[in-house]
């Protein structure tokens, strides 16, 4: 098992280039099983988690070459069973199921993991596949879903967080191929949902609204094959940018859209982080006075529950309380306890941290617990003194391309380890 190894106090300088967007690759990587014609899929990044999902294509019958952030994906003769010992490690393996249950009628396929940051139910993946008109059936860890023909309906998909990025998917994957109009009330708009329909309709799909709470599908009879570029990790972008005000450094982040990031760049303003947008990149620089912020997860447009643990490292060393409560996850601080370790003066108080900040961060060995856990001890590790050990990073690299190359290619002094048993 592998560490990074950070010798913390160096201020980031220079260019970094983000990756195409993990979240946005996974469920386009599944829609390519919607058509037995060749699917090229540009910009996905090389991590555990693409890797994952190209071995479950291949184990339900697809040619896959993935090369050089290039993957090609003919799906011409498929399979509807998809196993646990592919699905269980990866969460959004799920996105299989509305392309199947579209192209075969039926499905078979486990119930998936993936990060411990809380429940995260398929029950509205499985509410849209039956509003149209499939019948489910789970026993023994699988979710049977079959239907002799799908029929388009109007559903809605609120849950008790909001509204569901791979439900929406799935269900907007699966109407593709469905007879009639549907039309997906209290849908996702995030820039990866937006992302997969592009794709879609390159594929011959008919959808609309795409970005808004109400998307529209028209089914069609059959989706030919298509090429695309991923959209650039928005998750990815705002990491750097945190790590640079965290160390005091100056970076410029290349192939980033600003347009994804409107409520981080407005938190990293707020705090006094100077930032300047060009057409295609972010120049993040750390100002002269910082404040602490409040700040609340919400689905896309609000902040983003997955940068909260890297803005709760960098609230850590900012003078004053800050105060970051979780609307998505309940179980999404796993990481204060690792910050405490460093010297961050954090509480838990129900769905918030009440972070005190200002506190100098000094090395220790911790350990990362999930993907953007993993981010925010990496970014505490470059701001603190002396020298951080960065644990179980399997989570990492289900999420960060190269990141450590990444890293040293700014200053920081990080190297990859084998951990000592």
């Amino acid at each position: 098992m592998e560490s990074f190894l950070i010798k913390g106090g160096v201020p980031l300088r220079g260019e970094v280039t983000v990756s195409g967007s993990k979240n946005a690759a996974l469920p386009i990587m599944a829609a390519t099983l919607l058509t037995a014609e060749q699917c090229v899929i540009r910009g996905v990044p090389d991590l555990s988690d693409t890797r994952f999902m190209a071995e479950i294509l291949r184990s339900l019958g697809a040619e896959v070459k993935f090369e050089k952030g290039t993957l090609a994906v003919r799906a011409k003769k498929i399979k509807g069973y998809a196993d646990y010992e592919l699905v269980r490690k990866m969460r959004g393996s799920i996105c299989v199921a509305g392309p199947l249950l579209a192209r075969l009628r039926k499905t078979r396929i486990s119930l998936p993991g993936g990060c411990v940051i809380g429940a995260r139910p398929i029950n509205l993946h499985l509410k849209g596949f039956e509003a149209l008109g499939a019948k489910i059936n789970i026993e023994s860890g699988y979710v049977d879903a079959a239907a002799q023909k799908l029929s388009g309906t109007t559903m809605f998909l609120g849950g008790r967080a909001g509204s569901t990025v791979l439900g929406t998917a799935n269900v907007m994957m699966a109407a593709t191929l469905a007879y009639g109009v549907t039309v997906i009330e209290s849908a996702a708009c995030e820039p990866e949902v937006v992302d997969l329909a592009n794709f879609l309709v390159t594929m011959g799909a008919n959808i609309s609204g795409a970005g808004s709470p109400t998307i529209t599908i028209k089914g069609v009879k059959v989706l030919h094959g298509a090429e695309h570029t991923v959209i650039p990790d928005r998750i990815e972008a705002a990491t750097f940018a945190i790590a640079a005000a965290a160390t005091n450094g100056e970076v410029t982040i290349k192939n980033c859209r600003a347009d994804h990031l409107r409520a981080v760049l407005d938190k990293l303003g707020a705090i006094g982080i100077s930032i300047r947008q060009d057409s295609d990149s972010l120049t993040v620089k750390r100002g002269k006075a910082m404040r602490a912020v409040d700040i609340t997860t919400l689905p896309h447009p609000g902040f983003p529950t997955d940068v909260q643990a890297q803005m709760t490292a960098l609230l850590a060393l900012i003078p004053g309380i800050s105060i970051i409560t979780e609307r998505i996850f309940e179980s999404r601080f796993m990481h204060v306890s690792e910050l405490a370790r460093l010297g961050a003066d954090i509480e838990i108080e129900g769905p918030s941290a009440i972070v005190k900040g200002g506190r100098p961060l000094s090395g220790a060995p911790v350990m990362a617990s999930d993907l953007r856990a993993s981010a925010a001890l990496v970014i505490a590790g470059l701001a603190a003194k002396d020298s951080t050990q960065v644990n179980r990073i399997y989570h990492l690299d289900r999420g960060y391309e190269k990141m450590d190359v990444k890293l040293r290619k700014l200053g920081a002094r990080i190297q990859r380890i084998e951990e000592k048993s």
